[in-house]
């Protein structure tokens, strides 16, 4: 099995918490990675029927039973079980001693993020990093490949085509995951939409223009969008907003935390599909975002990420926040280097050059060699996650 990077941040955790939570989207190996970290304690699913049914008969004694060396799976199932551990943690006192995952987000859940306050430690594990795909035996050979594979596990580990998978995970998470978060009727709309927002990766958020074209109201837009973060299939990245005027954009963007999803949902079936595609920039630029975030996530990084857009249409793909600190990035899918790609780069350093920010780095992520042009480090898209790691120390 592959050694997950937030191994070390799970194990630091567990010795500070008495419960850790791991929540993530559905088959990005949060079980794997539990089970094998932990194999001597006790697993329960709550997923399974008649663990349910054995739990919900009586939720107190099942813990009280159970008080010691605990995973409990797809925990948001039954939120009044973490009342039962709130209480009994407070009386144990014992580090480590409940592992809580789910593939929702469950720090949105008011009810449970009460419940646990002061006493759990929260994680997200996002499907495979490229530092993880690399210990893989079948690592993509180029990044259309890369990006056309994608990064959920399933992909490396079994005998299943990337176009198999991303089918049979979409198709269960729109038939079964849609109908249990939410009471969304027209499921074929929603696939509409989601096909809709893979057309549109890495664009600002229109909620009137998804309304007319999926054809509901904007409110209903902003709940489906919900229901995507929720899940963890979709990220909102947000616009850098600190005292540079008011003519910035203030929409976010939208990504996906995977490209496999993107190009499934988009029905790009090949690599030579995918390089001729006129959405490759976006889709390139989604995975390198996914990637920035899986560092943080997996590192328990301080950064916070934005993305800078005025009225005129200067923009900066990505700025790393940390402190007073900031590394600016530019995304680009091309293999030769190219003046203008530093355009982004320079206008938001003259932005900022009497603000109390300092510039850390200033970097390009391409699909070339890596080198570096005057004050620009070029970074090969295989190496992207070490500069979103040291952005952020």
């Amino acid at each position: 099995m592959i050694k997950r990077d937030i191994e070390q941040t799970l194990a630091r955790l567990m010795n500070g918490f008495p419960v850790v939570v791991v929540a993530g989207p559905r088959q990005s190996g949060k079980t794997t990675l539990l089970q094998q970290m932990l194999p001597d304690y006790h697993y329960f699913n709550l997923e399974d029927p008649d663990t349910f049914v054995l739990v919900e008969a009586d939720p107190g004694g099942f813990i009280r039973t159970n008080n010691k060396n605990v995973i409990i799976d797809e925990v948001q199932k039954m939120p009044q079980l973490l009342s039962y551990i709130q209480v009994l943690s407070d009386e144990q006192k014992e580090m480590g001693n409940f592992l809580l995952s789910g593939s929702e987000n469950i720090l949105l859940s008011e009810k449970i993020s009460q419940s646990l306050a002061g006493r759990a430690a929260y994680l997200n594990l996002f499907p495979f990093a490229l530092t993880e795909i690399a210990k893989t035996t079948n690592p993509a050979d180029d990044v259309y490949e890369q990006l056309l594979k994608g990064c959920y596990p399933a992909v490396y580990d079994r005998d299943v085509t990337p176009l198999d998978y991303y089918n049979q995970y979409l198709a269960t998470y729109i038939e079964r995951d849609v109908k249990q978060i939410t009471n969304v009727h027209n499921l074929a709309l929603f696939r509409k939409f989601l096909a809709l927002l893979a057309g549109r990766v890495g664009n600002l958020v229109n909620y009137a223009s998804l309304s007319n074209d999926v054809g509901v109201d904007a409110k209903t837009i902003e709940n489906w969008l919900s229901i995507l973060e929720a899940s963890f299939l979709l990220v909102r990245l947000q616009p850098f907003h600190s005292n540079l005027g008011k003519r910035h954009i203030k929409s976010a963007k939208m990504y996906f935390t995977d490209p496999g999803i993107v190009c499934r949902l988009l029905g790009i079936r090949s690599a030579n599909e995918l390089f001729a595609h006129p959405l490759i920039g976006n889709i390139f630029e989604n995975f390198c975002i996914a990637e920035a975030l899986k560092q943080r996530a997996n590192f328990e990084l301080p950064s916070k990420f934005y993305f800078y857009r005025d009225a005129k249409g200067k923009e900066l793909d990505l700025i790393v926040e940390d402190g007073l600190t900031l590394t600016l990035v530019e995304i680009k899918s091309a293999q030769t280097y190219a003046s203008n790609f530093r355009a982004g780069l320079d206008f938001f350093e003259s932005l900022i050059q009497d603000s109390h920010y300092r510039i850390g780095e200033k970097s390009i992520i391409y699909t070339g060699k890596t080198a570096q042009v005057g004050d620009v480090v070029l970074y090969n898209w295989r190496d992207c996650s070490q500069l979103f790691h040291a952005g952020a120390q």
